[in-house]
């Protein structure tokens, strides 16, 4: 070969060489290019649709306050009972069953005071009777205790509704010495002995009734429509889990209440958030790895630069994504019932078994001060008891000013007192009729 063929050949070898360079890297250039263009574009499209469903939870970033606190399904709720009270001056169906010996399953018990300017006990016992059938209202024992030395102070004491739709009106009957020391309280303002005193009293009172189980409601709340059946196939679900544990551990009560803003990321659990975001960082260059392995294509897309981006930008983005979405977005308890030993607030809505109600009075009364949830969940821990909630909750909390009249119009986060902010975001997403059409195929099944 001359030495002129010879230059030409390696001057045709040197061009291509280069092209193929060019084009290897107009082609990882492009990789790299459209890999961050397309991250971009899904990366910003879940953030708006985070937005759209993460309003209602307050464990998110992404959380709306002004159109999470929205009263939806409680103000119908309210309307409901408000028209149960009402229809109940006419229609005699509605009033409270005849006298009847057969044990009853529930003991409804709710304590209530005078508070200025509210009527909410209408709205907790209207909610509590409204659609239940005959048979489930025979099935409850419901009392109201007007927890005031003169009830004629209380607005409900006056109406005919409350003595025509609960089976007792509670009033207090002490010997003089108890008498004159609960005057006091009641007197001196002293809320968290007299709250623990009424709330014992009420449950001493159902327990004496004989029923199976206690039910204990704050007056400001709202029962959603089927809230008995539901109650009902929980309290059997958790008595069944409860047993398939060790003999030792009660089942203390069941939780119809509960507020989502304490079920988020706790900082006590970061080793848990840290071990499952190494395992996804570990199972992502796993797979881009074998990735590169299988294909020589990828492995030539997948160049040092890119793989930078995937591990400190891309990756590392996503995982914060998943926790601004917030807990009960992205991992919500299931419905049916969930083992809840800790972040269950408040007392809104317990159910008692009638033999944890006896541990919990005798514990109450040797107790005498404290908040009542603060005093049952120091029990429950110091004796390894189960706490069970019902998902999702039965009742809401409507109430704005606390029966305690310690924290109305002191300023807490979104402007809110902690009352208002007792809320159960969950609630508010139910459905007037698909409620009705369940609790009616409840209602048809417990009578076939």
């Amino acid at each position: 070969m001359s030495e002129a063929a010879y230059h030409l050949i390696s001057s045709h070898e040197k061009r291509h060489t280069t092209r193929r360079s060019r084009i290897l890297t107009t082609f990882t250039s492009s990789a790299t290019l459209l890999t961050a263009v397309s991250f971009a574009f899904v990366y910003l499209t879940a953030i708006f649709y985070t937005r759209s469903i993460a309003y209602r939870d307050p464990t998110s970033a992404f959380f709306d306050p002004h159109r999470g606190y929205i009263p939806s399904y409680s103000a119908v709720r309210q309307d409901q009972a408000e028209a149960f009270i009402f229809a109940s001056k006419t229609d005699l169906t509605r009033t409270r069953p005849k006298e009847q010996t057969h044990q009853k399953k529930f003991c409804v018990g709710i304590p209530s005071v005078a508070r200025n300017g509210t009527t909410y006990l209408r709205s907790a016992v209207g909610s509590l009777l409204d659609g239940l059938s005959e048979q489930e209202r025979n099935d409850i024992h419901l009392v109201v205790f007007i927890a005031q030395i003169d009830p004629s102070v209380h607005f409900a004491f006056k109406e005919n509704w409350l003595h025509n739709l609960t089976d007792e009106v509670l009033l207090y009957d002490l010997p003089k010495k108890e008498m004159e020391h609960v005057i006091e309280l009641e007197q001196t303002g002293n809320s968290r002995e007299k709250g623990l005193y009424d709330y014992t009293y009420l449950l001493k009172t159902c327990y004496a009734q004989g029923a199976d189980h206690i039910a204990m409601f704050e007056d400001d709340t709202v029962a959603l429509d089927g809230w008995y059946h539901r109650t009902i196939n929980g309290l059997d679900i958790a008595e069944k889990q409860t047993a398939l544990r060790k003999a030792s551990l009660d089942f203390l009560y069941l939780r119809l209440f509960y507020t989502e803003e304490f079920l988020g990321w706790n900082s006590e659990e970061w080793k848990t958030y840290l071990f499952w975001s190494s395992i996804v960082t570990a199972a992502v260059a796993t797979s881009l790895a074998s990735i590169r392995l299988i294909s020589r294509t990828a492995k030539k897309a997948m160049t040092p630069k890119l793989l930078v981006a995937v591990f400190a930008i891309y990756l590392p983005l996503s995982i914060l994504l998943f926790f601004a979405a917030g807990r009960v977005t992205v991992l919500p308890l299931p419905n049916g019932v969930n083992e809840m030993p800790r972040y269950g607030c408040c007392s809104q809505g317990l159910v008692f078994p009638r033999d944890s109600a006896k541990l919990i009075i005798d514990f109450f009364e040797e107790r005498t001060l404290g908040y009542v949830d603060m005093l049952i969940e120091e029990y429950a821990d110091a004796h390894a008891s189960t706490r069970w909630a019902l998902t999702p909750s039965v009742i809401q909390h409507v109430g704005r000013k606390s029966s305690k009249g310690d924290d109305y119009g002191e300023a807490s986060k979104y402007k809110m007192t902690v009352a208002e902010t007792l809320w159960n975001f969950g609630f508010e997403e139910n459905d007037v009729g698909e409620l009705r059409r369940e609790h009616l195929d409840a209602i048809g099944r417990h009578s076939s």
